[in-house]
């Protein structure tokens, strides 16, 4: 009982210091480089996808759901969402109104920092076999009293270049604590296989736009071609053609929407070498040809979430 009010007294405090800071709806970045605030007063009219960097998204108030390939994770006030690795995700806010808007921030890592805190931990290091980059866990009282901390820190600006790195590091500390620790670890662990796959999709996200040599890329990372798609999908749950396509697709229809380009500049500059092949491949992922999907989007981006 005493643990349940604590929790809600800092998820009040969280969402209090939250508005705080927000002037709108939408996603704010803020004085600490790595943290980003959101806010939005009504649930998604239409979700918008992103490719998620390795992040914490953690929920003040209502709730989300992301989609990785055909799964759903949702998370909320109860629970937090975690990427190892950069994923090619589809968001949606499923709980959010004017009275009780959604609000929730997220928290980007570097995954070296991970293996500096590891090392600090004095626990056994396994090498398992590579396993989801993406995981929803419990949110603890510890988790939620280090990240008060970290927003507090945007009223004291002078304090965020010492402090903001201090604190980010509790707060890995206590999600590598958590029930889920160990997924989030082995991505960190030089010589692993889920280690080897994040630097491949690193390789994939840089190069996207020309074409996938997979045995090429499974012998940068000392994998054979089976063992790299076995290993991969694992992580992504999809196909390194699949993951490509996907992060193909999101950046065309940013392009499109974000900067006016027409459907088949976005098509060249992602990849593609067919107008044709780019706006089947477009239509299949997202029901409605280039153009007549970007106008949709175009009256509700407002009120999506990005994270």
């Amino acid at each position: 009982m005493v643990e349940v009010m604590r929790m809600e007294q800092t998820l009040h405090q969280m969402a209090s210091l939250i508005s705080r800071h927000v002037s709108s709806t939408g996603t704010h970045r803020t004085a600490v480089p790595s943290l980003m605030l959101m806010h939005a007063t009504q649930p998604s009219d239409q979700p918008l996808e992103s490719v998620y960097k390795p992040s914490i998204c953690v929920v003040a108030q209502g709730a989300k759901t992301a989609l990785l390939a055909d799964e759903i994770y949702r998370y909320d006030a109860s629970s937090y969402l975690v990427t190892s690795v950069e994923l090619p995700i589809v968001g949606r806010i499923v709980e959010a109104s004017p009275k009780t808007p959604y609000l929730s921030l997220k928290l980007s890592f570097d995954v070296d920092v991970i293996l500096d805190i590891v090392k600090n931990m004095n626990q056994p290091v396994s090498n398992p076999a590579a396993s989801r980059g993406i995981t929803v866990n419990r949110t603890s009282p510890g988790l939620l009293e280090a990240l008060v901390r970290l927003l507090q820190l945007l009223d004291t600006p002078q304090d965020i270049p010492v402090l903001a790195p201090l604190i980010t590091r509790e707060i890995l500390y206590r999600v590598l604590q958590s029930e889920q620790g160990a997924l989030i670890q082995q991505f960190a662990v030089i010589g692993s296989h889920a280690y080897h796959i994040a630097q491949a999709i690193q390789v994939i996200n840089r190069e996207f736009n020309r074409p996938l040599m997979i045995e090429q890329l499974a012998k940068s990372v000392n994998m054979s071609p089976s063992a790299f798609h076995k290993h991969f999908k694992r992580v992504t749950a999809m196909s390194p053609l699949q993951y490509q396509k996907t992060v193909r697709l999101q950046e065309a229809r940013r392009l499109m929407l974000t900067e006016n380009v027409q459907a088949s500049d976005a098509a060249f500059r992602v990849g593609y070498e067919s107008p044709s092949q780019f706006s089947r491949e477009y239509a299949r992922m997202y029901g409605r040809p280039p153009m007549l999907d970007v106008q949709e989007l175009r009256g509700s981006i407002t009120n999506s979430g990005m994270f």
